[in-house]
Order: structure tokens, then C-alpha cells, then sequence
């Protein structure tokens, strides 16, 4: 199955792109970007028991169809379904055709699952509009060549071309020699539809000089003729994303993911997730072990869940003893927050309560109902947490007539420090800005990574988070209106967008908080 992947955005990839991945038992992509991809939360699980990159099968960029065919088919028992990601569309872009029909040759039938292309994805990123065109030519593909058969038959119009940083001289002789001028319009966009995008305008003759740091083997896009010289002010919508560019950490737990670094990317941030805490099972187990056979006996009216990692020890306990989502049958289940809430959906759970709009243990008390001995046959209630939840919940439930069964279902413990290169980023200012969600968090980042950099932004999820990064040195820019990741991201997009006006407004050259001088804060 070869399956074109797009352009690199995970945000492109298709239905069938992810079915046909999640499906697969074998899963061998062009490149490690890719495979970084396929790890994205579009694609979700995988059943694959390879998981590798052509570098890992020991087939080199220069290796021929059949050596490519060979390596993959090598790794598959009879039966086994090989997903063979390619970048943008695989018979378009990726020039694939030559490879699947080796695999014929070999014995294998294949099929295909079509891709973006980049042809048309990474012009409309740059804020080309291809229909203001005349007659417009794609030429495609890393492997193939402008032209063909040694001939100097540049077409008319305008170009646009995907092609290799290496092929370039060649295309710009060819086109010269073709009767093309010189001073034609060009358009060159390096690192297309990543937050690494970057577009020059240039014209043909100076094309060479536009692409001359660019590595070998990398991919760029051109366009040539009137379309590159086109206004581009109101269609630039990629590059002109409030967080274009900005590099963001965002401290985490270890096993658990976050909404937050999805809506980062949707205004154009890469995110690098930093695990501050470990999340493990408590040191004396028994009493987890009572309660979830007191749940599977029906001893409780109802659970209470106060995040996804309470979900999951629940989950993994109920798993040991061979038990799935039936074991909640006839139990009531309340959750804190949407993120809780999700967890449980995939287990395929739907709580009665959620705490939304104030998604604390606190906020679920507050819903939570009383007790009412002619309604209610059973007076308890089962609230798994974490060593260091506090005691709000519980109180409350009790104070609403409940008996609860308040117990340990997991420890938080401070994680490893990140990598080395993490951490010298963080003290050097590489990074644009931070965000804490939680006060432990910002706790256990200083403890393992150091304090941020003066020009990095900080923005905290709420006012105890706020007032802990002060307590350790650090000046807050961004506060959450509400206490949610995805409000995090929307706070720190708005930050961005007025700090970008202000740049514009005072005639200053717009950069990134990175980019400016390594002074401290005062």
C-alpha cells in the first residue's frame, strides 16, 4: 500500500492516509520526518510491529526502485500489509510508480491511497493564488527532471515545480537557453507548509543565489512567470499566523499527551513537550485492589474521576482482572474537565457529570448532587486520585451527606531532566515562550530544566500558576481566561498577534522573542 502522506503537515493528511497507517502491520515511510508524522494525533494508535525509515532498512538516497522494493518486502511475512508512506502524493510527487512496480515483479500486488500534492498545497501556503494564471505548468517530482531527453523545452507561462535544491542550476540554464529572461518573476518557498516556511521573491536569473544554502537532497518549490510576482499582502494567511515560527515548551506529564499542542500548531507553533512529572502506581497497592473489587461487586452509587491519569490506573487495574468498561454498569461516573471526560469516552464510557466550567476537584464538588437515601440505594462514592490531590473534593461530598472511599490510584514523581540540547536551548533563549499549566509543573521544570530565559514569554493556565512562576523568579506576560490548555494557546496566539501590531505600529523590523537581544528582564 503506498500512501501518500502530503506535504509534511499533519494536519493534511487524509482518512483514508490514517486508516490505511493504523491498519497496517508493517509501517516503512521515505524519511524520519514522516515517521514523526505517522506519530501525530491525526493517525492515532498503530498495530504495526515495524515501525522504520528506508535509512533504517539500510537503503540509501541514492538507491534504485528495486532496492527500495526489495528491503521493504524483506521485512513482511506472507499476509501482512506493508504501508509505504511517501511524501505529497506517491505517483505525483514522490515518484513512487518505478518502486511499485518492482513489487510486481517481486510477486506483490500493491494499491495506492493518493496524497496532497505539493505542487498545489505549498504555492497556496505561500499565498499564491494559481487561478490568476494563464496556462500553468506543474512539473513534479524530487526524482524526476525538469525536462526531458536533454532538450532545452522550458514551456511557456507560468512553472510550478517541485524539485530538488541540487536540480535548480539545471532548471535555470535550461530555462535561460529556452529564450526565458532573466529578470522573469520567481517565486522560491523553502521548507513549504512547515512553521519553517519561508518564501523569497526573486527573479529567474538570481534563482541559483536564492537556493544556495539550502542542503543537497533538500526539497523546494518554485514558480516562474507573472503568478510569482503577484500581490501576496491578503492571501499570505500561513506565514502571517499570530505564532508563526514561535518554538513553545510545553511542560507536561510524562505519559500524557495535551490538547494544548494541537491548537499551538493551528496557529503555526512547533511545540517541544517537556515531561516534568512521571506518573507511577502507589507504593502499597491493596487499597486500589479493594476498591475496584468493591466497583465490580456494587458496593459504590457512584465514581468520581478528577483527570485522564486517574482514568487510566482505573482502567489498567480493571484490565488486570480481565475486565473491561461492563464493570461500570450500573454506575454513575462523574469526571473533572473535558480532558477526563475524552478519557473515559475511549473507553466507552459516557459520564452522567462533568465539571466544565470550572473543571477542578473543587468545581465537581459543587455539582455534585446530595444524597438521598429514598433515591439513592448505595451511599458511596469511589474517588481514585493522585498522592498529592487535595482534599476539596471529598469534603464536599461528605459534606453532602456521601461516604467516600478516598484512595491513592497513582503517585506523581518529579521526572528526568530533558536532554541536554533542551536544556541549553532553555538557558539560551531558543525558545519563544513557555507554558505552565499547572503549579507543579512549574515547580518541577525549573527543578529539572532551570529557570526560562529572560526573552522568553511565560503564560500561565491561571492566577495559583501565575503567582508560583513569580515565587520562582519568573515575570508572567500571558494569563489563561479560563483554566483550559486550549484557552492557554488561544491567550498566547493573542499576545503574538498585539505584539505584532505594536512592532508594525513603532516601525520596528517584526521578530520573535527568541530573536531579541539577550537582555534580562527588568
Amino acid at each position: 500500500m503506498f500512501v501518500g502522506a502530503g506535504p509534511g503537515d499533519p494536519d493534511l493528511l487524509t482518512v483514508a492516509a490514517c486508516v490505511q497507517i493504523q491498519a497496517a502491520d508493517i509501517i516503512v515511510a521515505d524519511t524520519k520526518p514522516l515517521l514523526d508524522l505517522i506519530s501525530s494525533p491525526p493517525v492515532g494508535a498503530l498495530r504495526a510491529t515495524l515501525v522504520a525509515c528506508l535509512e533504517d532498512l539500510g537503503v540509501g538516497p541514492q538507491s534504485t526502485p528495486e532496492q527500495r522494493a526489495a528491503a521493504v518486502i524483506a521485512r513482511a511475512r506472507d499476509g501482512e500489509t506493508i504501508a509505504r508512506v511517501v511524501v505529497g502524493d506517491p505517483f505525483l510527487d514522490a515518484n513512487a510508480a518505478p518502486e511499485a512496480a518492482a513489487c510486481v515483479r517481486m510477486g506483490c500486488s500493491f494499491e495506492v491511497v493518493p496524497g496532497v500534492s505539493l505542487l498545489t498545497v505549498v504555492p497556496e501556503y505561500a499565498g499564491v493564488n494559481l487561478a490568476a494564471g494563464g496556462v500553468v505548468q506543474f512539473l513534479a517530482g524530487p526524482s524526476s527532471q525538469p525536462v526531458r531527453d536533454g532538450a532545452p523545452r522550458i514551456p511557456e507561462g507560468d512553472l510550478v515545480l517541485a524539485l530538488r535544491a541540487e536540480m535548480v542550476p539545471d532548471l535555470v540554464s535550461r530555462a535561460l537557453d529556452a529564450g526565458r529572461l532573466r529578470d522573469e518573476p520567481a517565486l522560491v518557498t523553502l521548507s513549504g507548509a512547515s512553521i519553517s516556511q519561508h518564501s523569497i521573491r526573486t527573479t529567474l536569473g538570481q534563482l541559483v543565489s536564492s537556493v544556495s544554502s539550502v542542503a543537497p537532497g533538500a526539497l523546494v518549490h518554485v514558480i516562474v512567470g507573472p503568478l510569482a510576482a503577484q500581490d501576496r499582502t491578503d492571501l499570505d494567511w500561513f506565514e502571517s499566523k499570530p505564532l508563526f515560527g514561535w518554538r513553545v515548551l510545553v511542560p507536561r506529564t510524562k505519559d500524557g499527551g495535551t490538547p494544548m499542542t494541537t491548537r499551538l500548531r493551528t496557529y503555526g507553533a512547533a511545540s517541544q513537550e517537556v515531561a516534568t512529572i512521571s506518573i507511577e502506581r502507589p507504593r502499597t497497592p491493596h487499597q486500589m485492589d479493594r476498591a475496584i473489587r468493591g466497583l465490580v461487586d456494587g458496593e459504590f452509587e457512584w465514581i468520581a474521576f478528577t483527570s485522564p491519569n486517574s482514568v487510566r490506573a482505573v482502567r489498567e487495574k480493571i484490565e488486570e482482572y480481565g475486565l473491561d468498561a461492563r464493570a461500570f454498569s450500573g454506575l454513575k461516573v462523574a469526571a473533572v474537565g473535558g480532558a477526563t471526560a475524552d478519557a473515559l469516552s475511549a473507553m466507552g464510557i459516557e459520564p452522567d457529570l462533568v465539571a466544565v466550567k470550572d473543571p477542578s476537584a473543587a468545581g465537581l464538588g459543587k455539582l455534585f448532587p446530595e444524597y438521598d437515601d429514598h433515591l439513592d440505594p448505595i451511599n458511596r462514592v469511589f474517588v481514585p486520585r493522585a498522592d498529592i490531590a487535595t482534599e476539596a473534593l471529598t469534603a464536599e461530598l461528605v459534606h453532602r451527606g456521601w461516604e467516600v472511599e478516598d484512595v491513592t490510584a497513582y503517585r506523581t514523581v518529579r521526572a528526568a531532566p530533558p536532554p541536554a540540547v533542551i536544556r541549553e536551548g532553555i538557558k539560551a533563549g531558543a525558545y519563544d515562550a513557555v507554558l505552565f499549566s499547572s503549579s507543579s509543573s512549574v515547580r518541577n521544570f525549573v527543578g529539572i530544566a532551570g529557570k526560562p530565559h529572560s526573552a522568553t514569554i511565560v503564560a500561565a493556565i491561571g492566577p495559583a500558576t501565575a503567582k508560583e512562576c513569580e515565587a520562582h523568579g519568573l515575570r508572567v506576560d500571558v494569563l489563561a481566561d479560563a483554566p483550559t490548555g486550549a484557552e492557554l494557546a488561544d491567550a498566547l496566539a493573542r499576545f503574538a498577534y498585539t505584539r505584532r501590531e505594536s512592532l508594525v505600529a513603532a516601525g520596528q523590523r517584526v521578530t520573535r522573542p527568541s530573536q531579541r537581544s539577550r537582555r534580562r528582564r527588568v
